[in-house]
């Protein structure tokens, strides 16, 4: 089976097992940061995949196959819409026009600041899905007006495992996928301020991200990206503003969750769109393996 974009074979499982057994004064991060040095799981500059592997583990013990430490986090202590704290902010109408508000501020958000504090209050009161935490790489981008008044978040983290739309697209067999599939970015969350009312503004952010997305993805994780994907919700959303950003509808999803193993679990069908960054994307996308 393939957790968290690593193959998991039952020798794997007994190893973790043992090393539960073994070491029964270790808590789930230790235990994630000593199971990514043996398995010399790293990303591509160097650090640890612990937050891959953590969430592996969880998917484990959810399945059945181990039994962890008691979690000693708050985020499992704490109601999913009230686990993260209220920030102040801002909540003035802003319906105007585009330039009116130029230049428009679109800045990283870094863990741990008061920026990040704000992006997470944000994006957990008002989009629909909520928000925890990211697992595994990923950019947050909060974007502001020239008066410094927040209009939008957006966030990008790991790309779905597989769907086939998106791979006949580039190209991929679960091969040339497995290799290459940290230079895909998913576009997970974007939130327009329930508030900010502007026409043009939410696919001008997306074209200005696009532009320096690969370069931020470089900066801080030691390699590009060639191509940015998300799903729109089709019950909700007609995707307007990737269209007229210039992201392409390659397909529809089946109706169903990236857990969802035996194909039981029924959710909305989304659009598949998908933003290419480099004119030879294909290419750099299926080397051989």
């Amino acid at each position: 089976m393939v957790k968290q974009g690593r193959k998991i074979t039952p020798a794997d499982i007994q190893f973790i097992q043992r090393l539960l057994a073994d070491n029964p004064s270790w808590n789930r991060t230790r235990l994630s940061k000593e199971l990514c040095k043996l398995w010399q799981w790293y990303n591509p500059n160097g650090q640890i995949k612990d937050m891959a592997c953590r969430s592996l583990l969880v998917k484990l013990e959810q399945a059945g196959y181990i039994v962890l430490p008691p979690s000693q986090s708050k985020w499992s202590k704490v109601p999913h819409n009230n686990s993260i704290p209220l920030v102040a902010h801002i909540r003035q109408e802003v319906n105007c026009g585009l330039k009116t508000l130029m230049p428009i501020q679109i800045r990283i958000v870094t863990q741990p600041s008061s920026e990040n504090a704000l992006f997470s209050c944000l994006l957990s009161r008002y989009h629909y899905l909520g928000y925890r935490r990211t697992v595994g790489e990923n950019m947050k981008y909060l974007i502001s007006d020239c008066a410094g008044r927040p209009l939008a978040c957006v966030l990008f983290g790991s790309a779905a495992w597989k769907t086939a739309p998106r791979d006949t697209f580039i190209g991929w067999d679960p091969q040339r996928r497995e290799k290459a599939l940290g230079y895909v970015t998913n576009n997970m969350r974007y939130l327009i301020l329930p508030w900010v009312r502007v026409p043009h503004l939410a696919s001008h952010i997306l074209s200005q991200i696009s532009r320096r997305i690969s370069k931020d993805f470089t900066v801080k994780y030691a390699h590009p990206i060639y191509l940015l994907e998300t799903f729109v919700d089709r019950s909700r959303f007609r995707g307007v503003c990737y269209r007229a950003a210039n992201w392409r509808l390659v397909g529809q999803t089946k109706g169903r969750t990236r857990n969802d193993c035996s194909n039981t679990i029924k959710v909305a069908l989304k659009d598949i769109y998908l933003y290419p960054l480099v004119k030879n994307f294909r290419k750099e996308l299926c080397h051989d393996v």
